[in-house]
Order: C-alpha cells, then structure tokens, then sequence
C-alpha cells in the first residue's frame, strides 16, 4: 500500500465509512418528525433515528433531536428502547443511536394476523409498567401507538421505541389522561382482533376511552388494579381490617401485661402477710 494510500484509509471520513455498514431504512417504523434505520455500528447491530430531510437545518427541530437525546438518554427500563449515542451517520445524518430492537411492531402483528395470548398478556402488563416508568419520570411524549410498541424477534419482549421529547419537573393531569385514552385506544384495537370475548377488558378500554377525562381511570396503579380484577375499595378494606387487626392484638398484649402485674402484685402482698412472723406480745400490748 502507498503513502497516499495509506493515508486515505486513515481519514475520519473513510472511518466513519468503516464503522457503519448494512444501513436500511424501516419505513414502517417511521415517526412524525424523524426516519427511523437498521445499521451496524462496528459489526453491532444498532438502530438510528434522524430527522425527516425536509426538517434538517431547521434551528427548531435541531434542538428538539438533541433535546430528545439528553431526556432519554439516562432512563433505563426493561421495556423502554436504550439510548446510546448521538452523531452523525454517513448519508444519514445527525442520528440518536439506539439499541437494535429487530422485531415487529403491534401494528404488523395485528394487520397480519399474528396476535396471541401472550401478546396481550404483555400489552396488559409490560406496557402498562413502561407508562408508568414514563410518568414518574415526567416524560413528554407522543401518543402511544401500535406503531410505536415494538416485539423482538425470538422471546417477544415489548419494547416502547417513542417515549419521551421533554421532560417537566411534573405531569399535569391531561397528560396522564392522555396516557390513559392511548392505552385504551391500544387495547381497544387488540381487543378487536382477538377471536375470544374478553368483556372485562373491554370494559377497562372503554374505560381509559371515555370523553370526559374524569370518568377514566384516574392514575396507572387504579388501571392496573382494573387489569387484576381488583379495586382500591378492595385495598382499603384490606387495609382496615389489617388495622383493626393490630389494634385488638395491642389491646390483649396491654390486657395481658396488666393482668400479669395484678397477678404479681397479689401474689407479693399474699407473700409478704404468710412470711410476717406471728409476734403475741403485740396482741396483749393492744
């Protein structure tokens, strides 16, 4: 190899070209604001989201890919996609870097078909524990949508790839009603193409769809208890009778102790009259 050689291979251009190769764009998970791509990064498998072209350059949506990185880039959650990095990718561009979630979305599993009890079991519970993840971060984010909820490939986990572009020191109550309405929205769809009559859970979507933000389920621990056929009447009265309880065996403990001192006491008084010693020049003295 050439000097010129040599030093062409060493350029940041031709490195950066070494380090990303089988880049691919994936249609089907784009999302409003950016494209979303399939690459590897070093031989790994990665995932990269840039925004659309038409955006590039445009001050605001700059700040917002950035901003979105510095608010997701610290949560970790099982059920949330990982974010690694942000940099520019050769005929990408300015990407966030995420983990590789190959799989397919809920919206492929539901247009082809391939729904299963598991899938729901999953949407029931690891989706529900993901929102929940999202709200006590006070994350900001797009409606959930089948499109965003990812399963991988081999075990199915559930992945959410949208969680969050802002993150506010506390949630108002409309966006933890949003929340709610996109779940049902979610369930309501899955419910629709499952061939067995769930009329509880159809009830729960109904629920978390109603018009009026009140008459839905008003946090996800109220929601979740709703999805184990539970209720916080059910936990109040648990938790008065786990009271009461406790009560009644302080009051027997304080009973007892008492009754065990009275004893005591007695038996020392009865004691001390049997040892006195039986003195009859007291009795003529008198």
């Amino acid at each position: 190899m050439s000097k010129n050689e040599t030093k062409k291979a060493a350029t940041p251009e031709n490195e950066a070209v070494e380090r990303w190769t089988e880049i691919e764009h994936l249609p089907e998970w784009d999302e409003e604001f950016y494209l979303v791509y399939t690459a590897k990064k070093f031989g790994k498998w990665v995932m990269l989201k840039t925004l659309r072209p038409e955006l590039k350059g445009i001050p605001e949506y700059e700040a917002m890919i950035e901003k979105e990185f510095d608010v997701r880039y610290n949560l970790a959650h099982s059920h949330i996609i990982m974010i690694n990095d942000f940099e520019d990718v050769p005929g990408v561009g300015r990407s966030i870097i995420t983990d590789d979630v190959y799989g397919d979305s809920l919206r492929k599993l539901i247009d082809t078909d391939k729904l299963s009890p598991e899938i729901l079991d999953k949407v029931l519970h690891d989706l529900v524990d993901a929102i929940d993840y999202i709200q006590i971060n006070h994350l900001v984010h797009h409606p959930i949508r089948p499109e965003t909820i990812i399963f991988t490939e081999n075990v199915q986990n559930l992945k959410l790839i949208d969680v969050g572009f802002d993150q506010k020191k506390r949630l108002s109550p409309a966006s933890t009603a949003d929340d709610i309405l996109s779940f049902g929205k979610v369930l309501s769809e899955l419910l629709d193409h499952i061939p067995t009559k769930l009329s509880y859970l159809r009830h729960i979507a109904d629920k978390c769809m109603a018009e009026r933000p009140a008459d839905r389920y008003h946090n996800i621990q109220e929601l979740r208890l709703a999805i184990d056929r539970r209720d916080s009447n059910q936990i109040y009265i648990f938790i008065i009778i786990f009271l009461l309880a406790m009560l009644g065996l302080l009051a027997w403990l304080q009973f007892r102790q008492h009754s065990k001192k009275t004893a005591n006491s007695v038996s020392s008084s009865i004691t001390l009259v049997v040892d006195k010693p039986y003195n009859p020049i007291q009795v003529y003295d008198s």
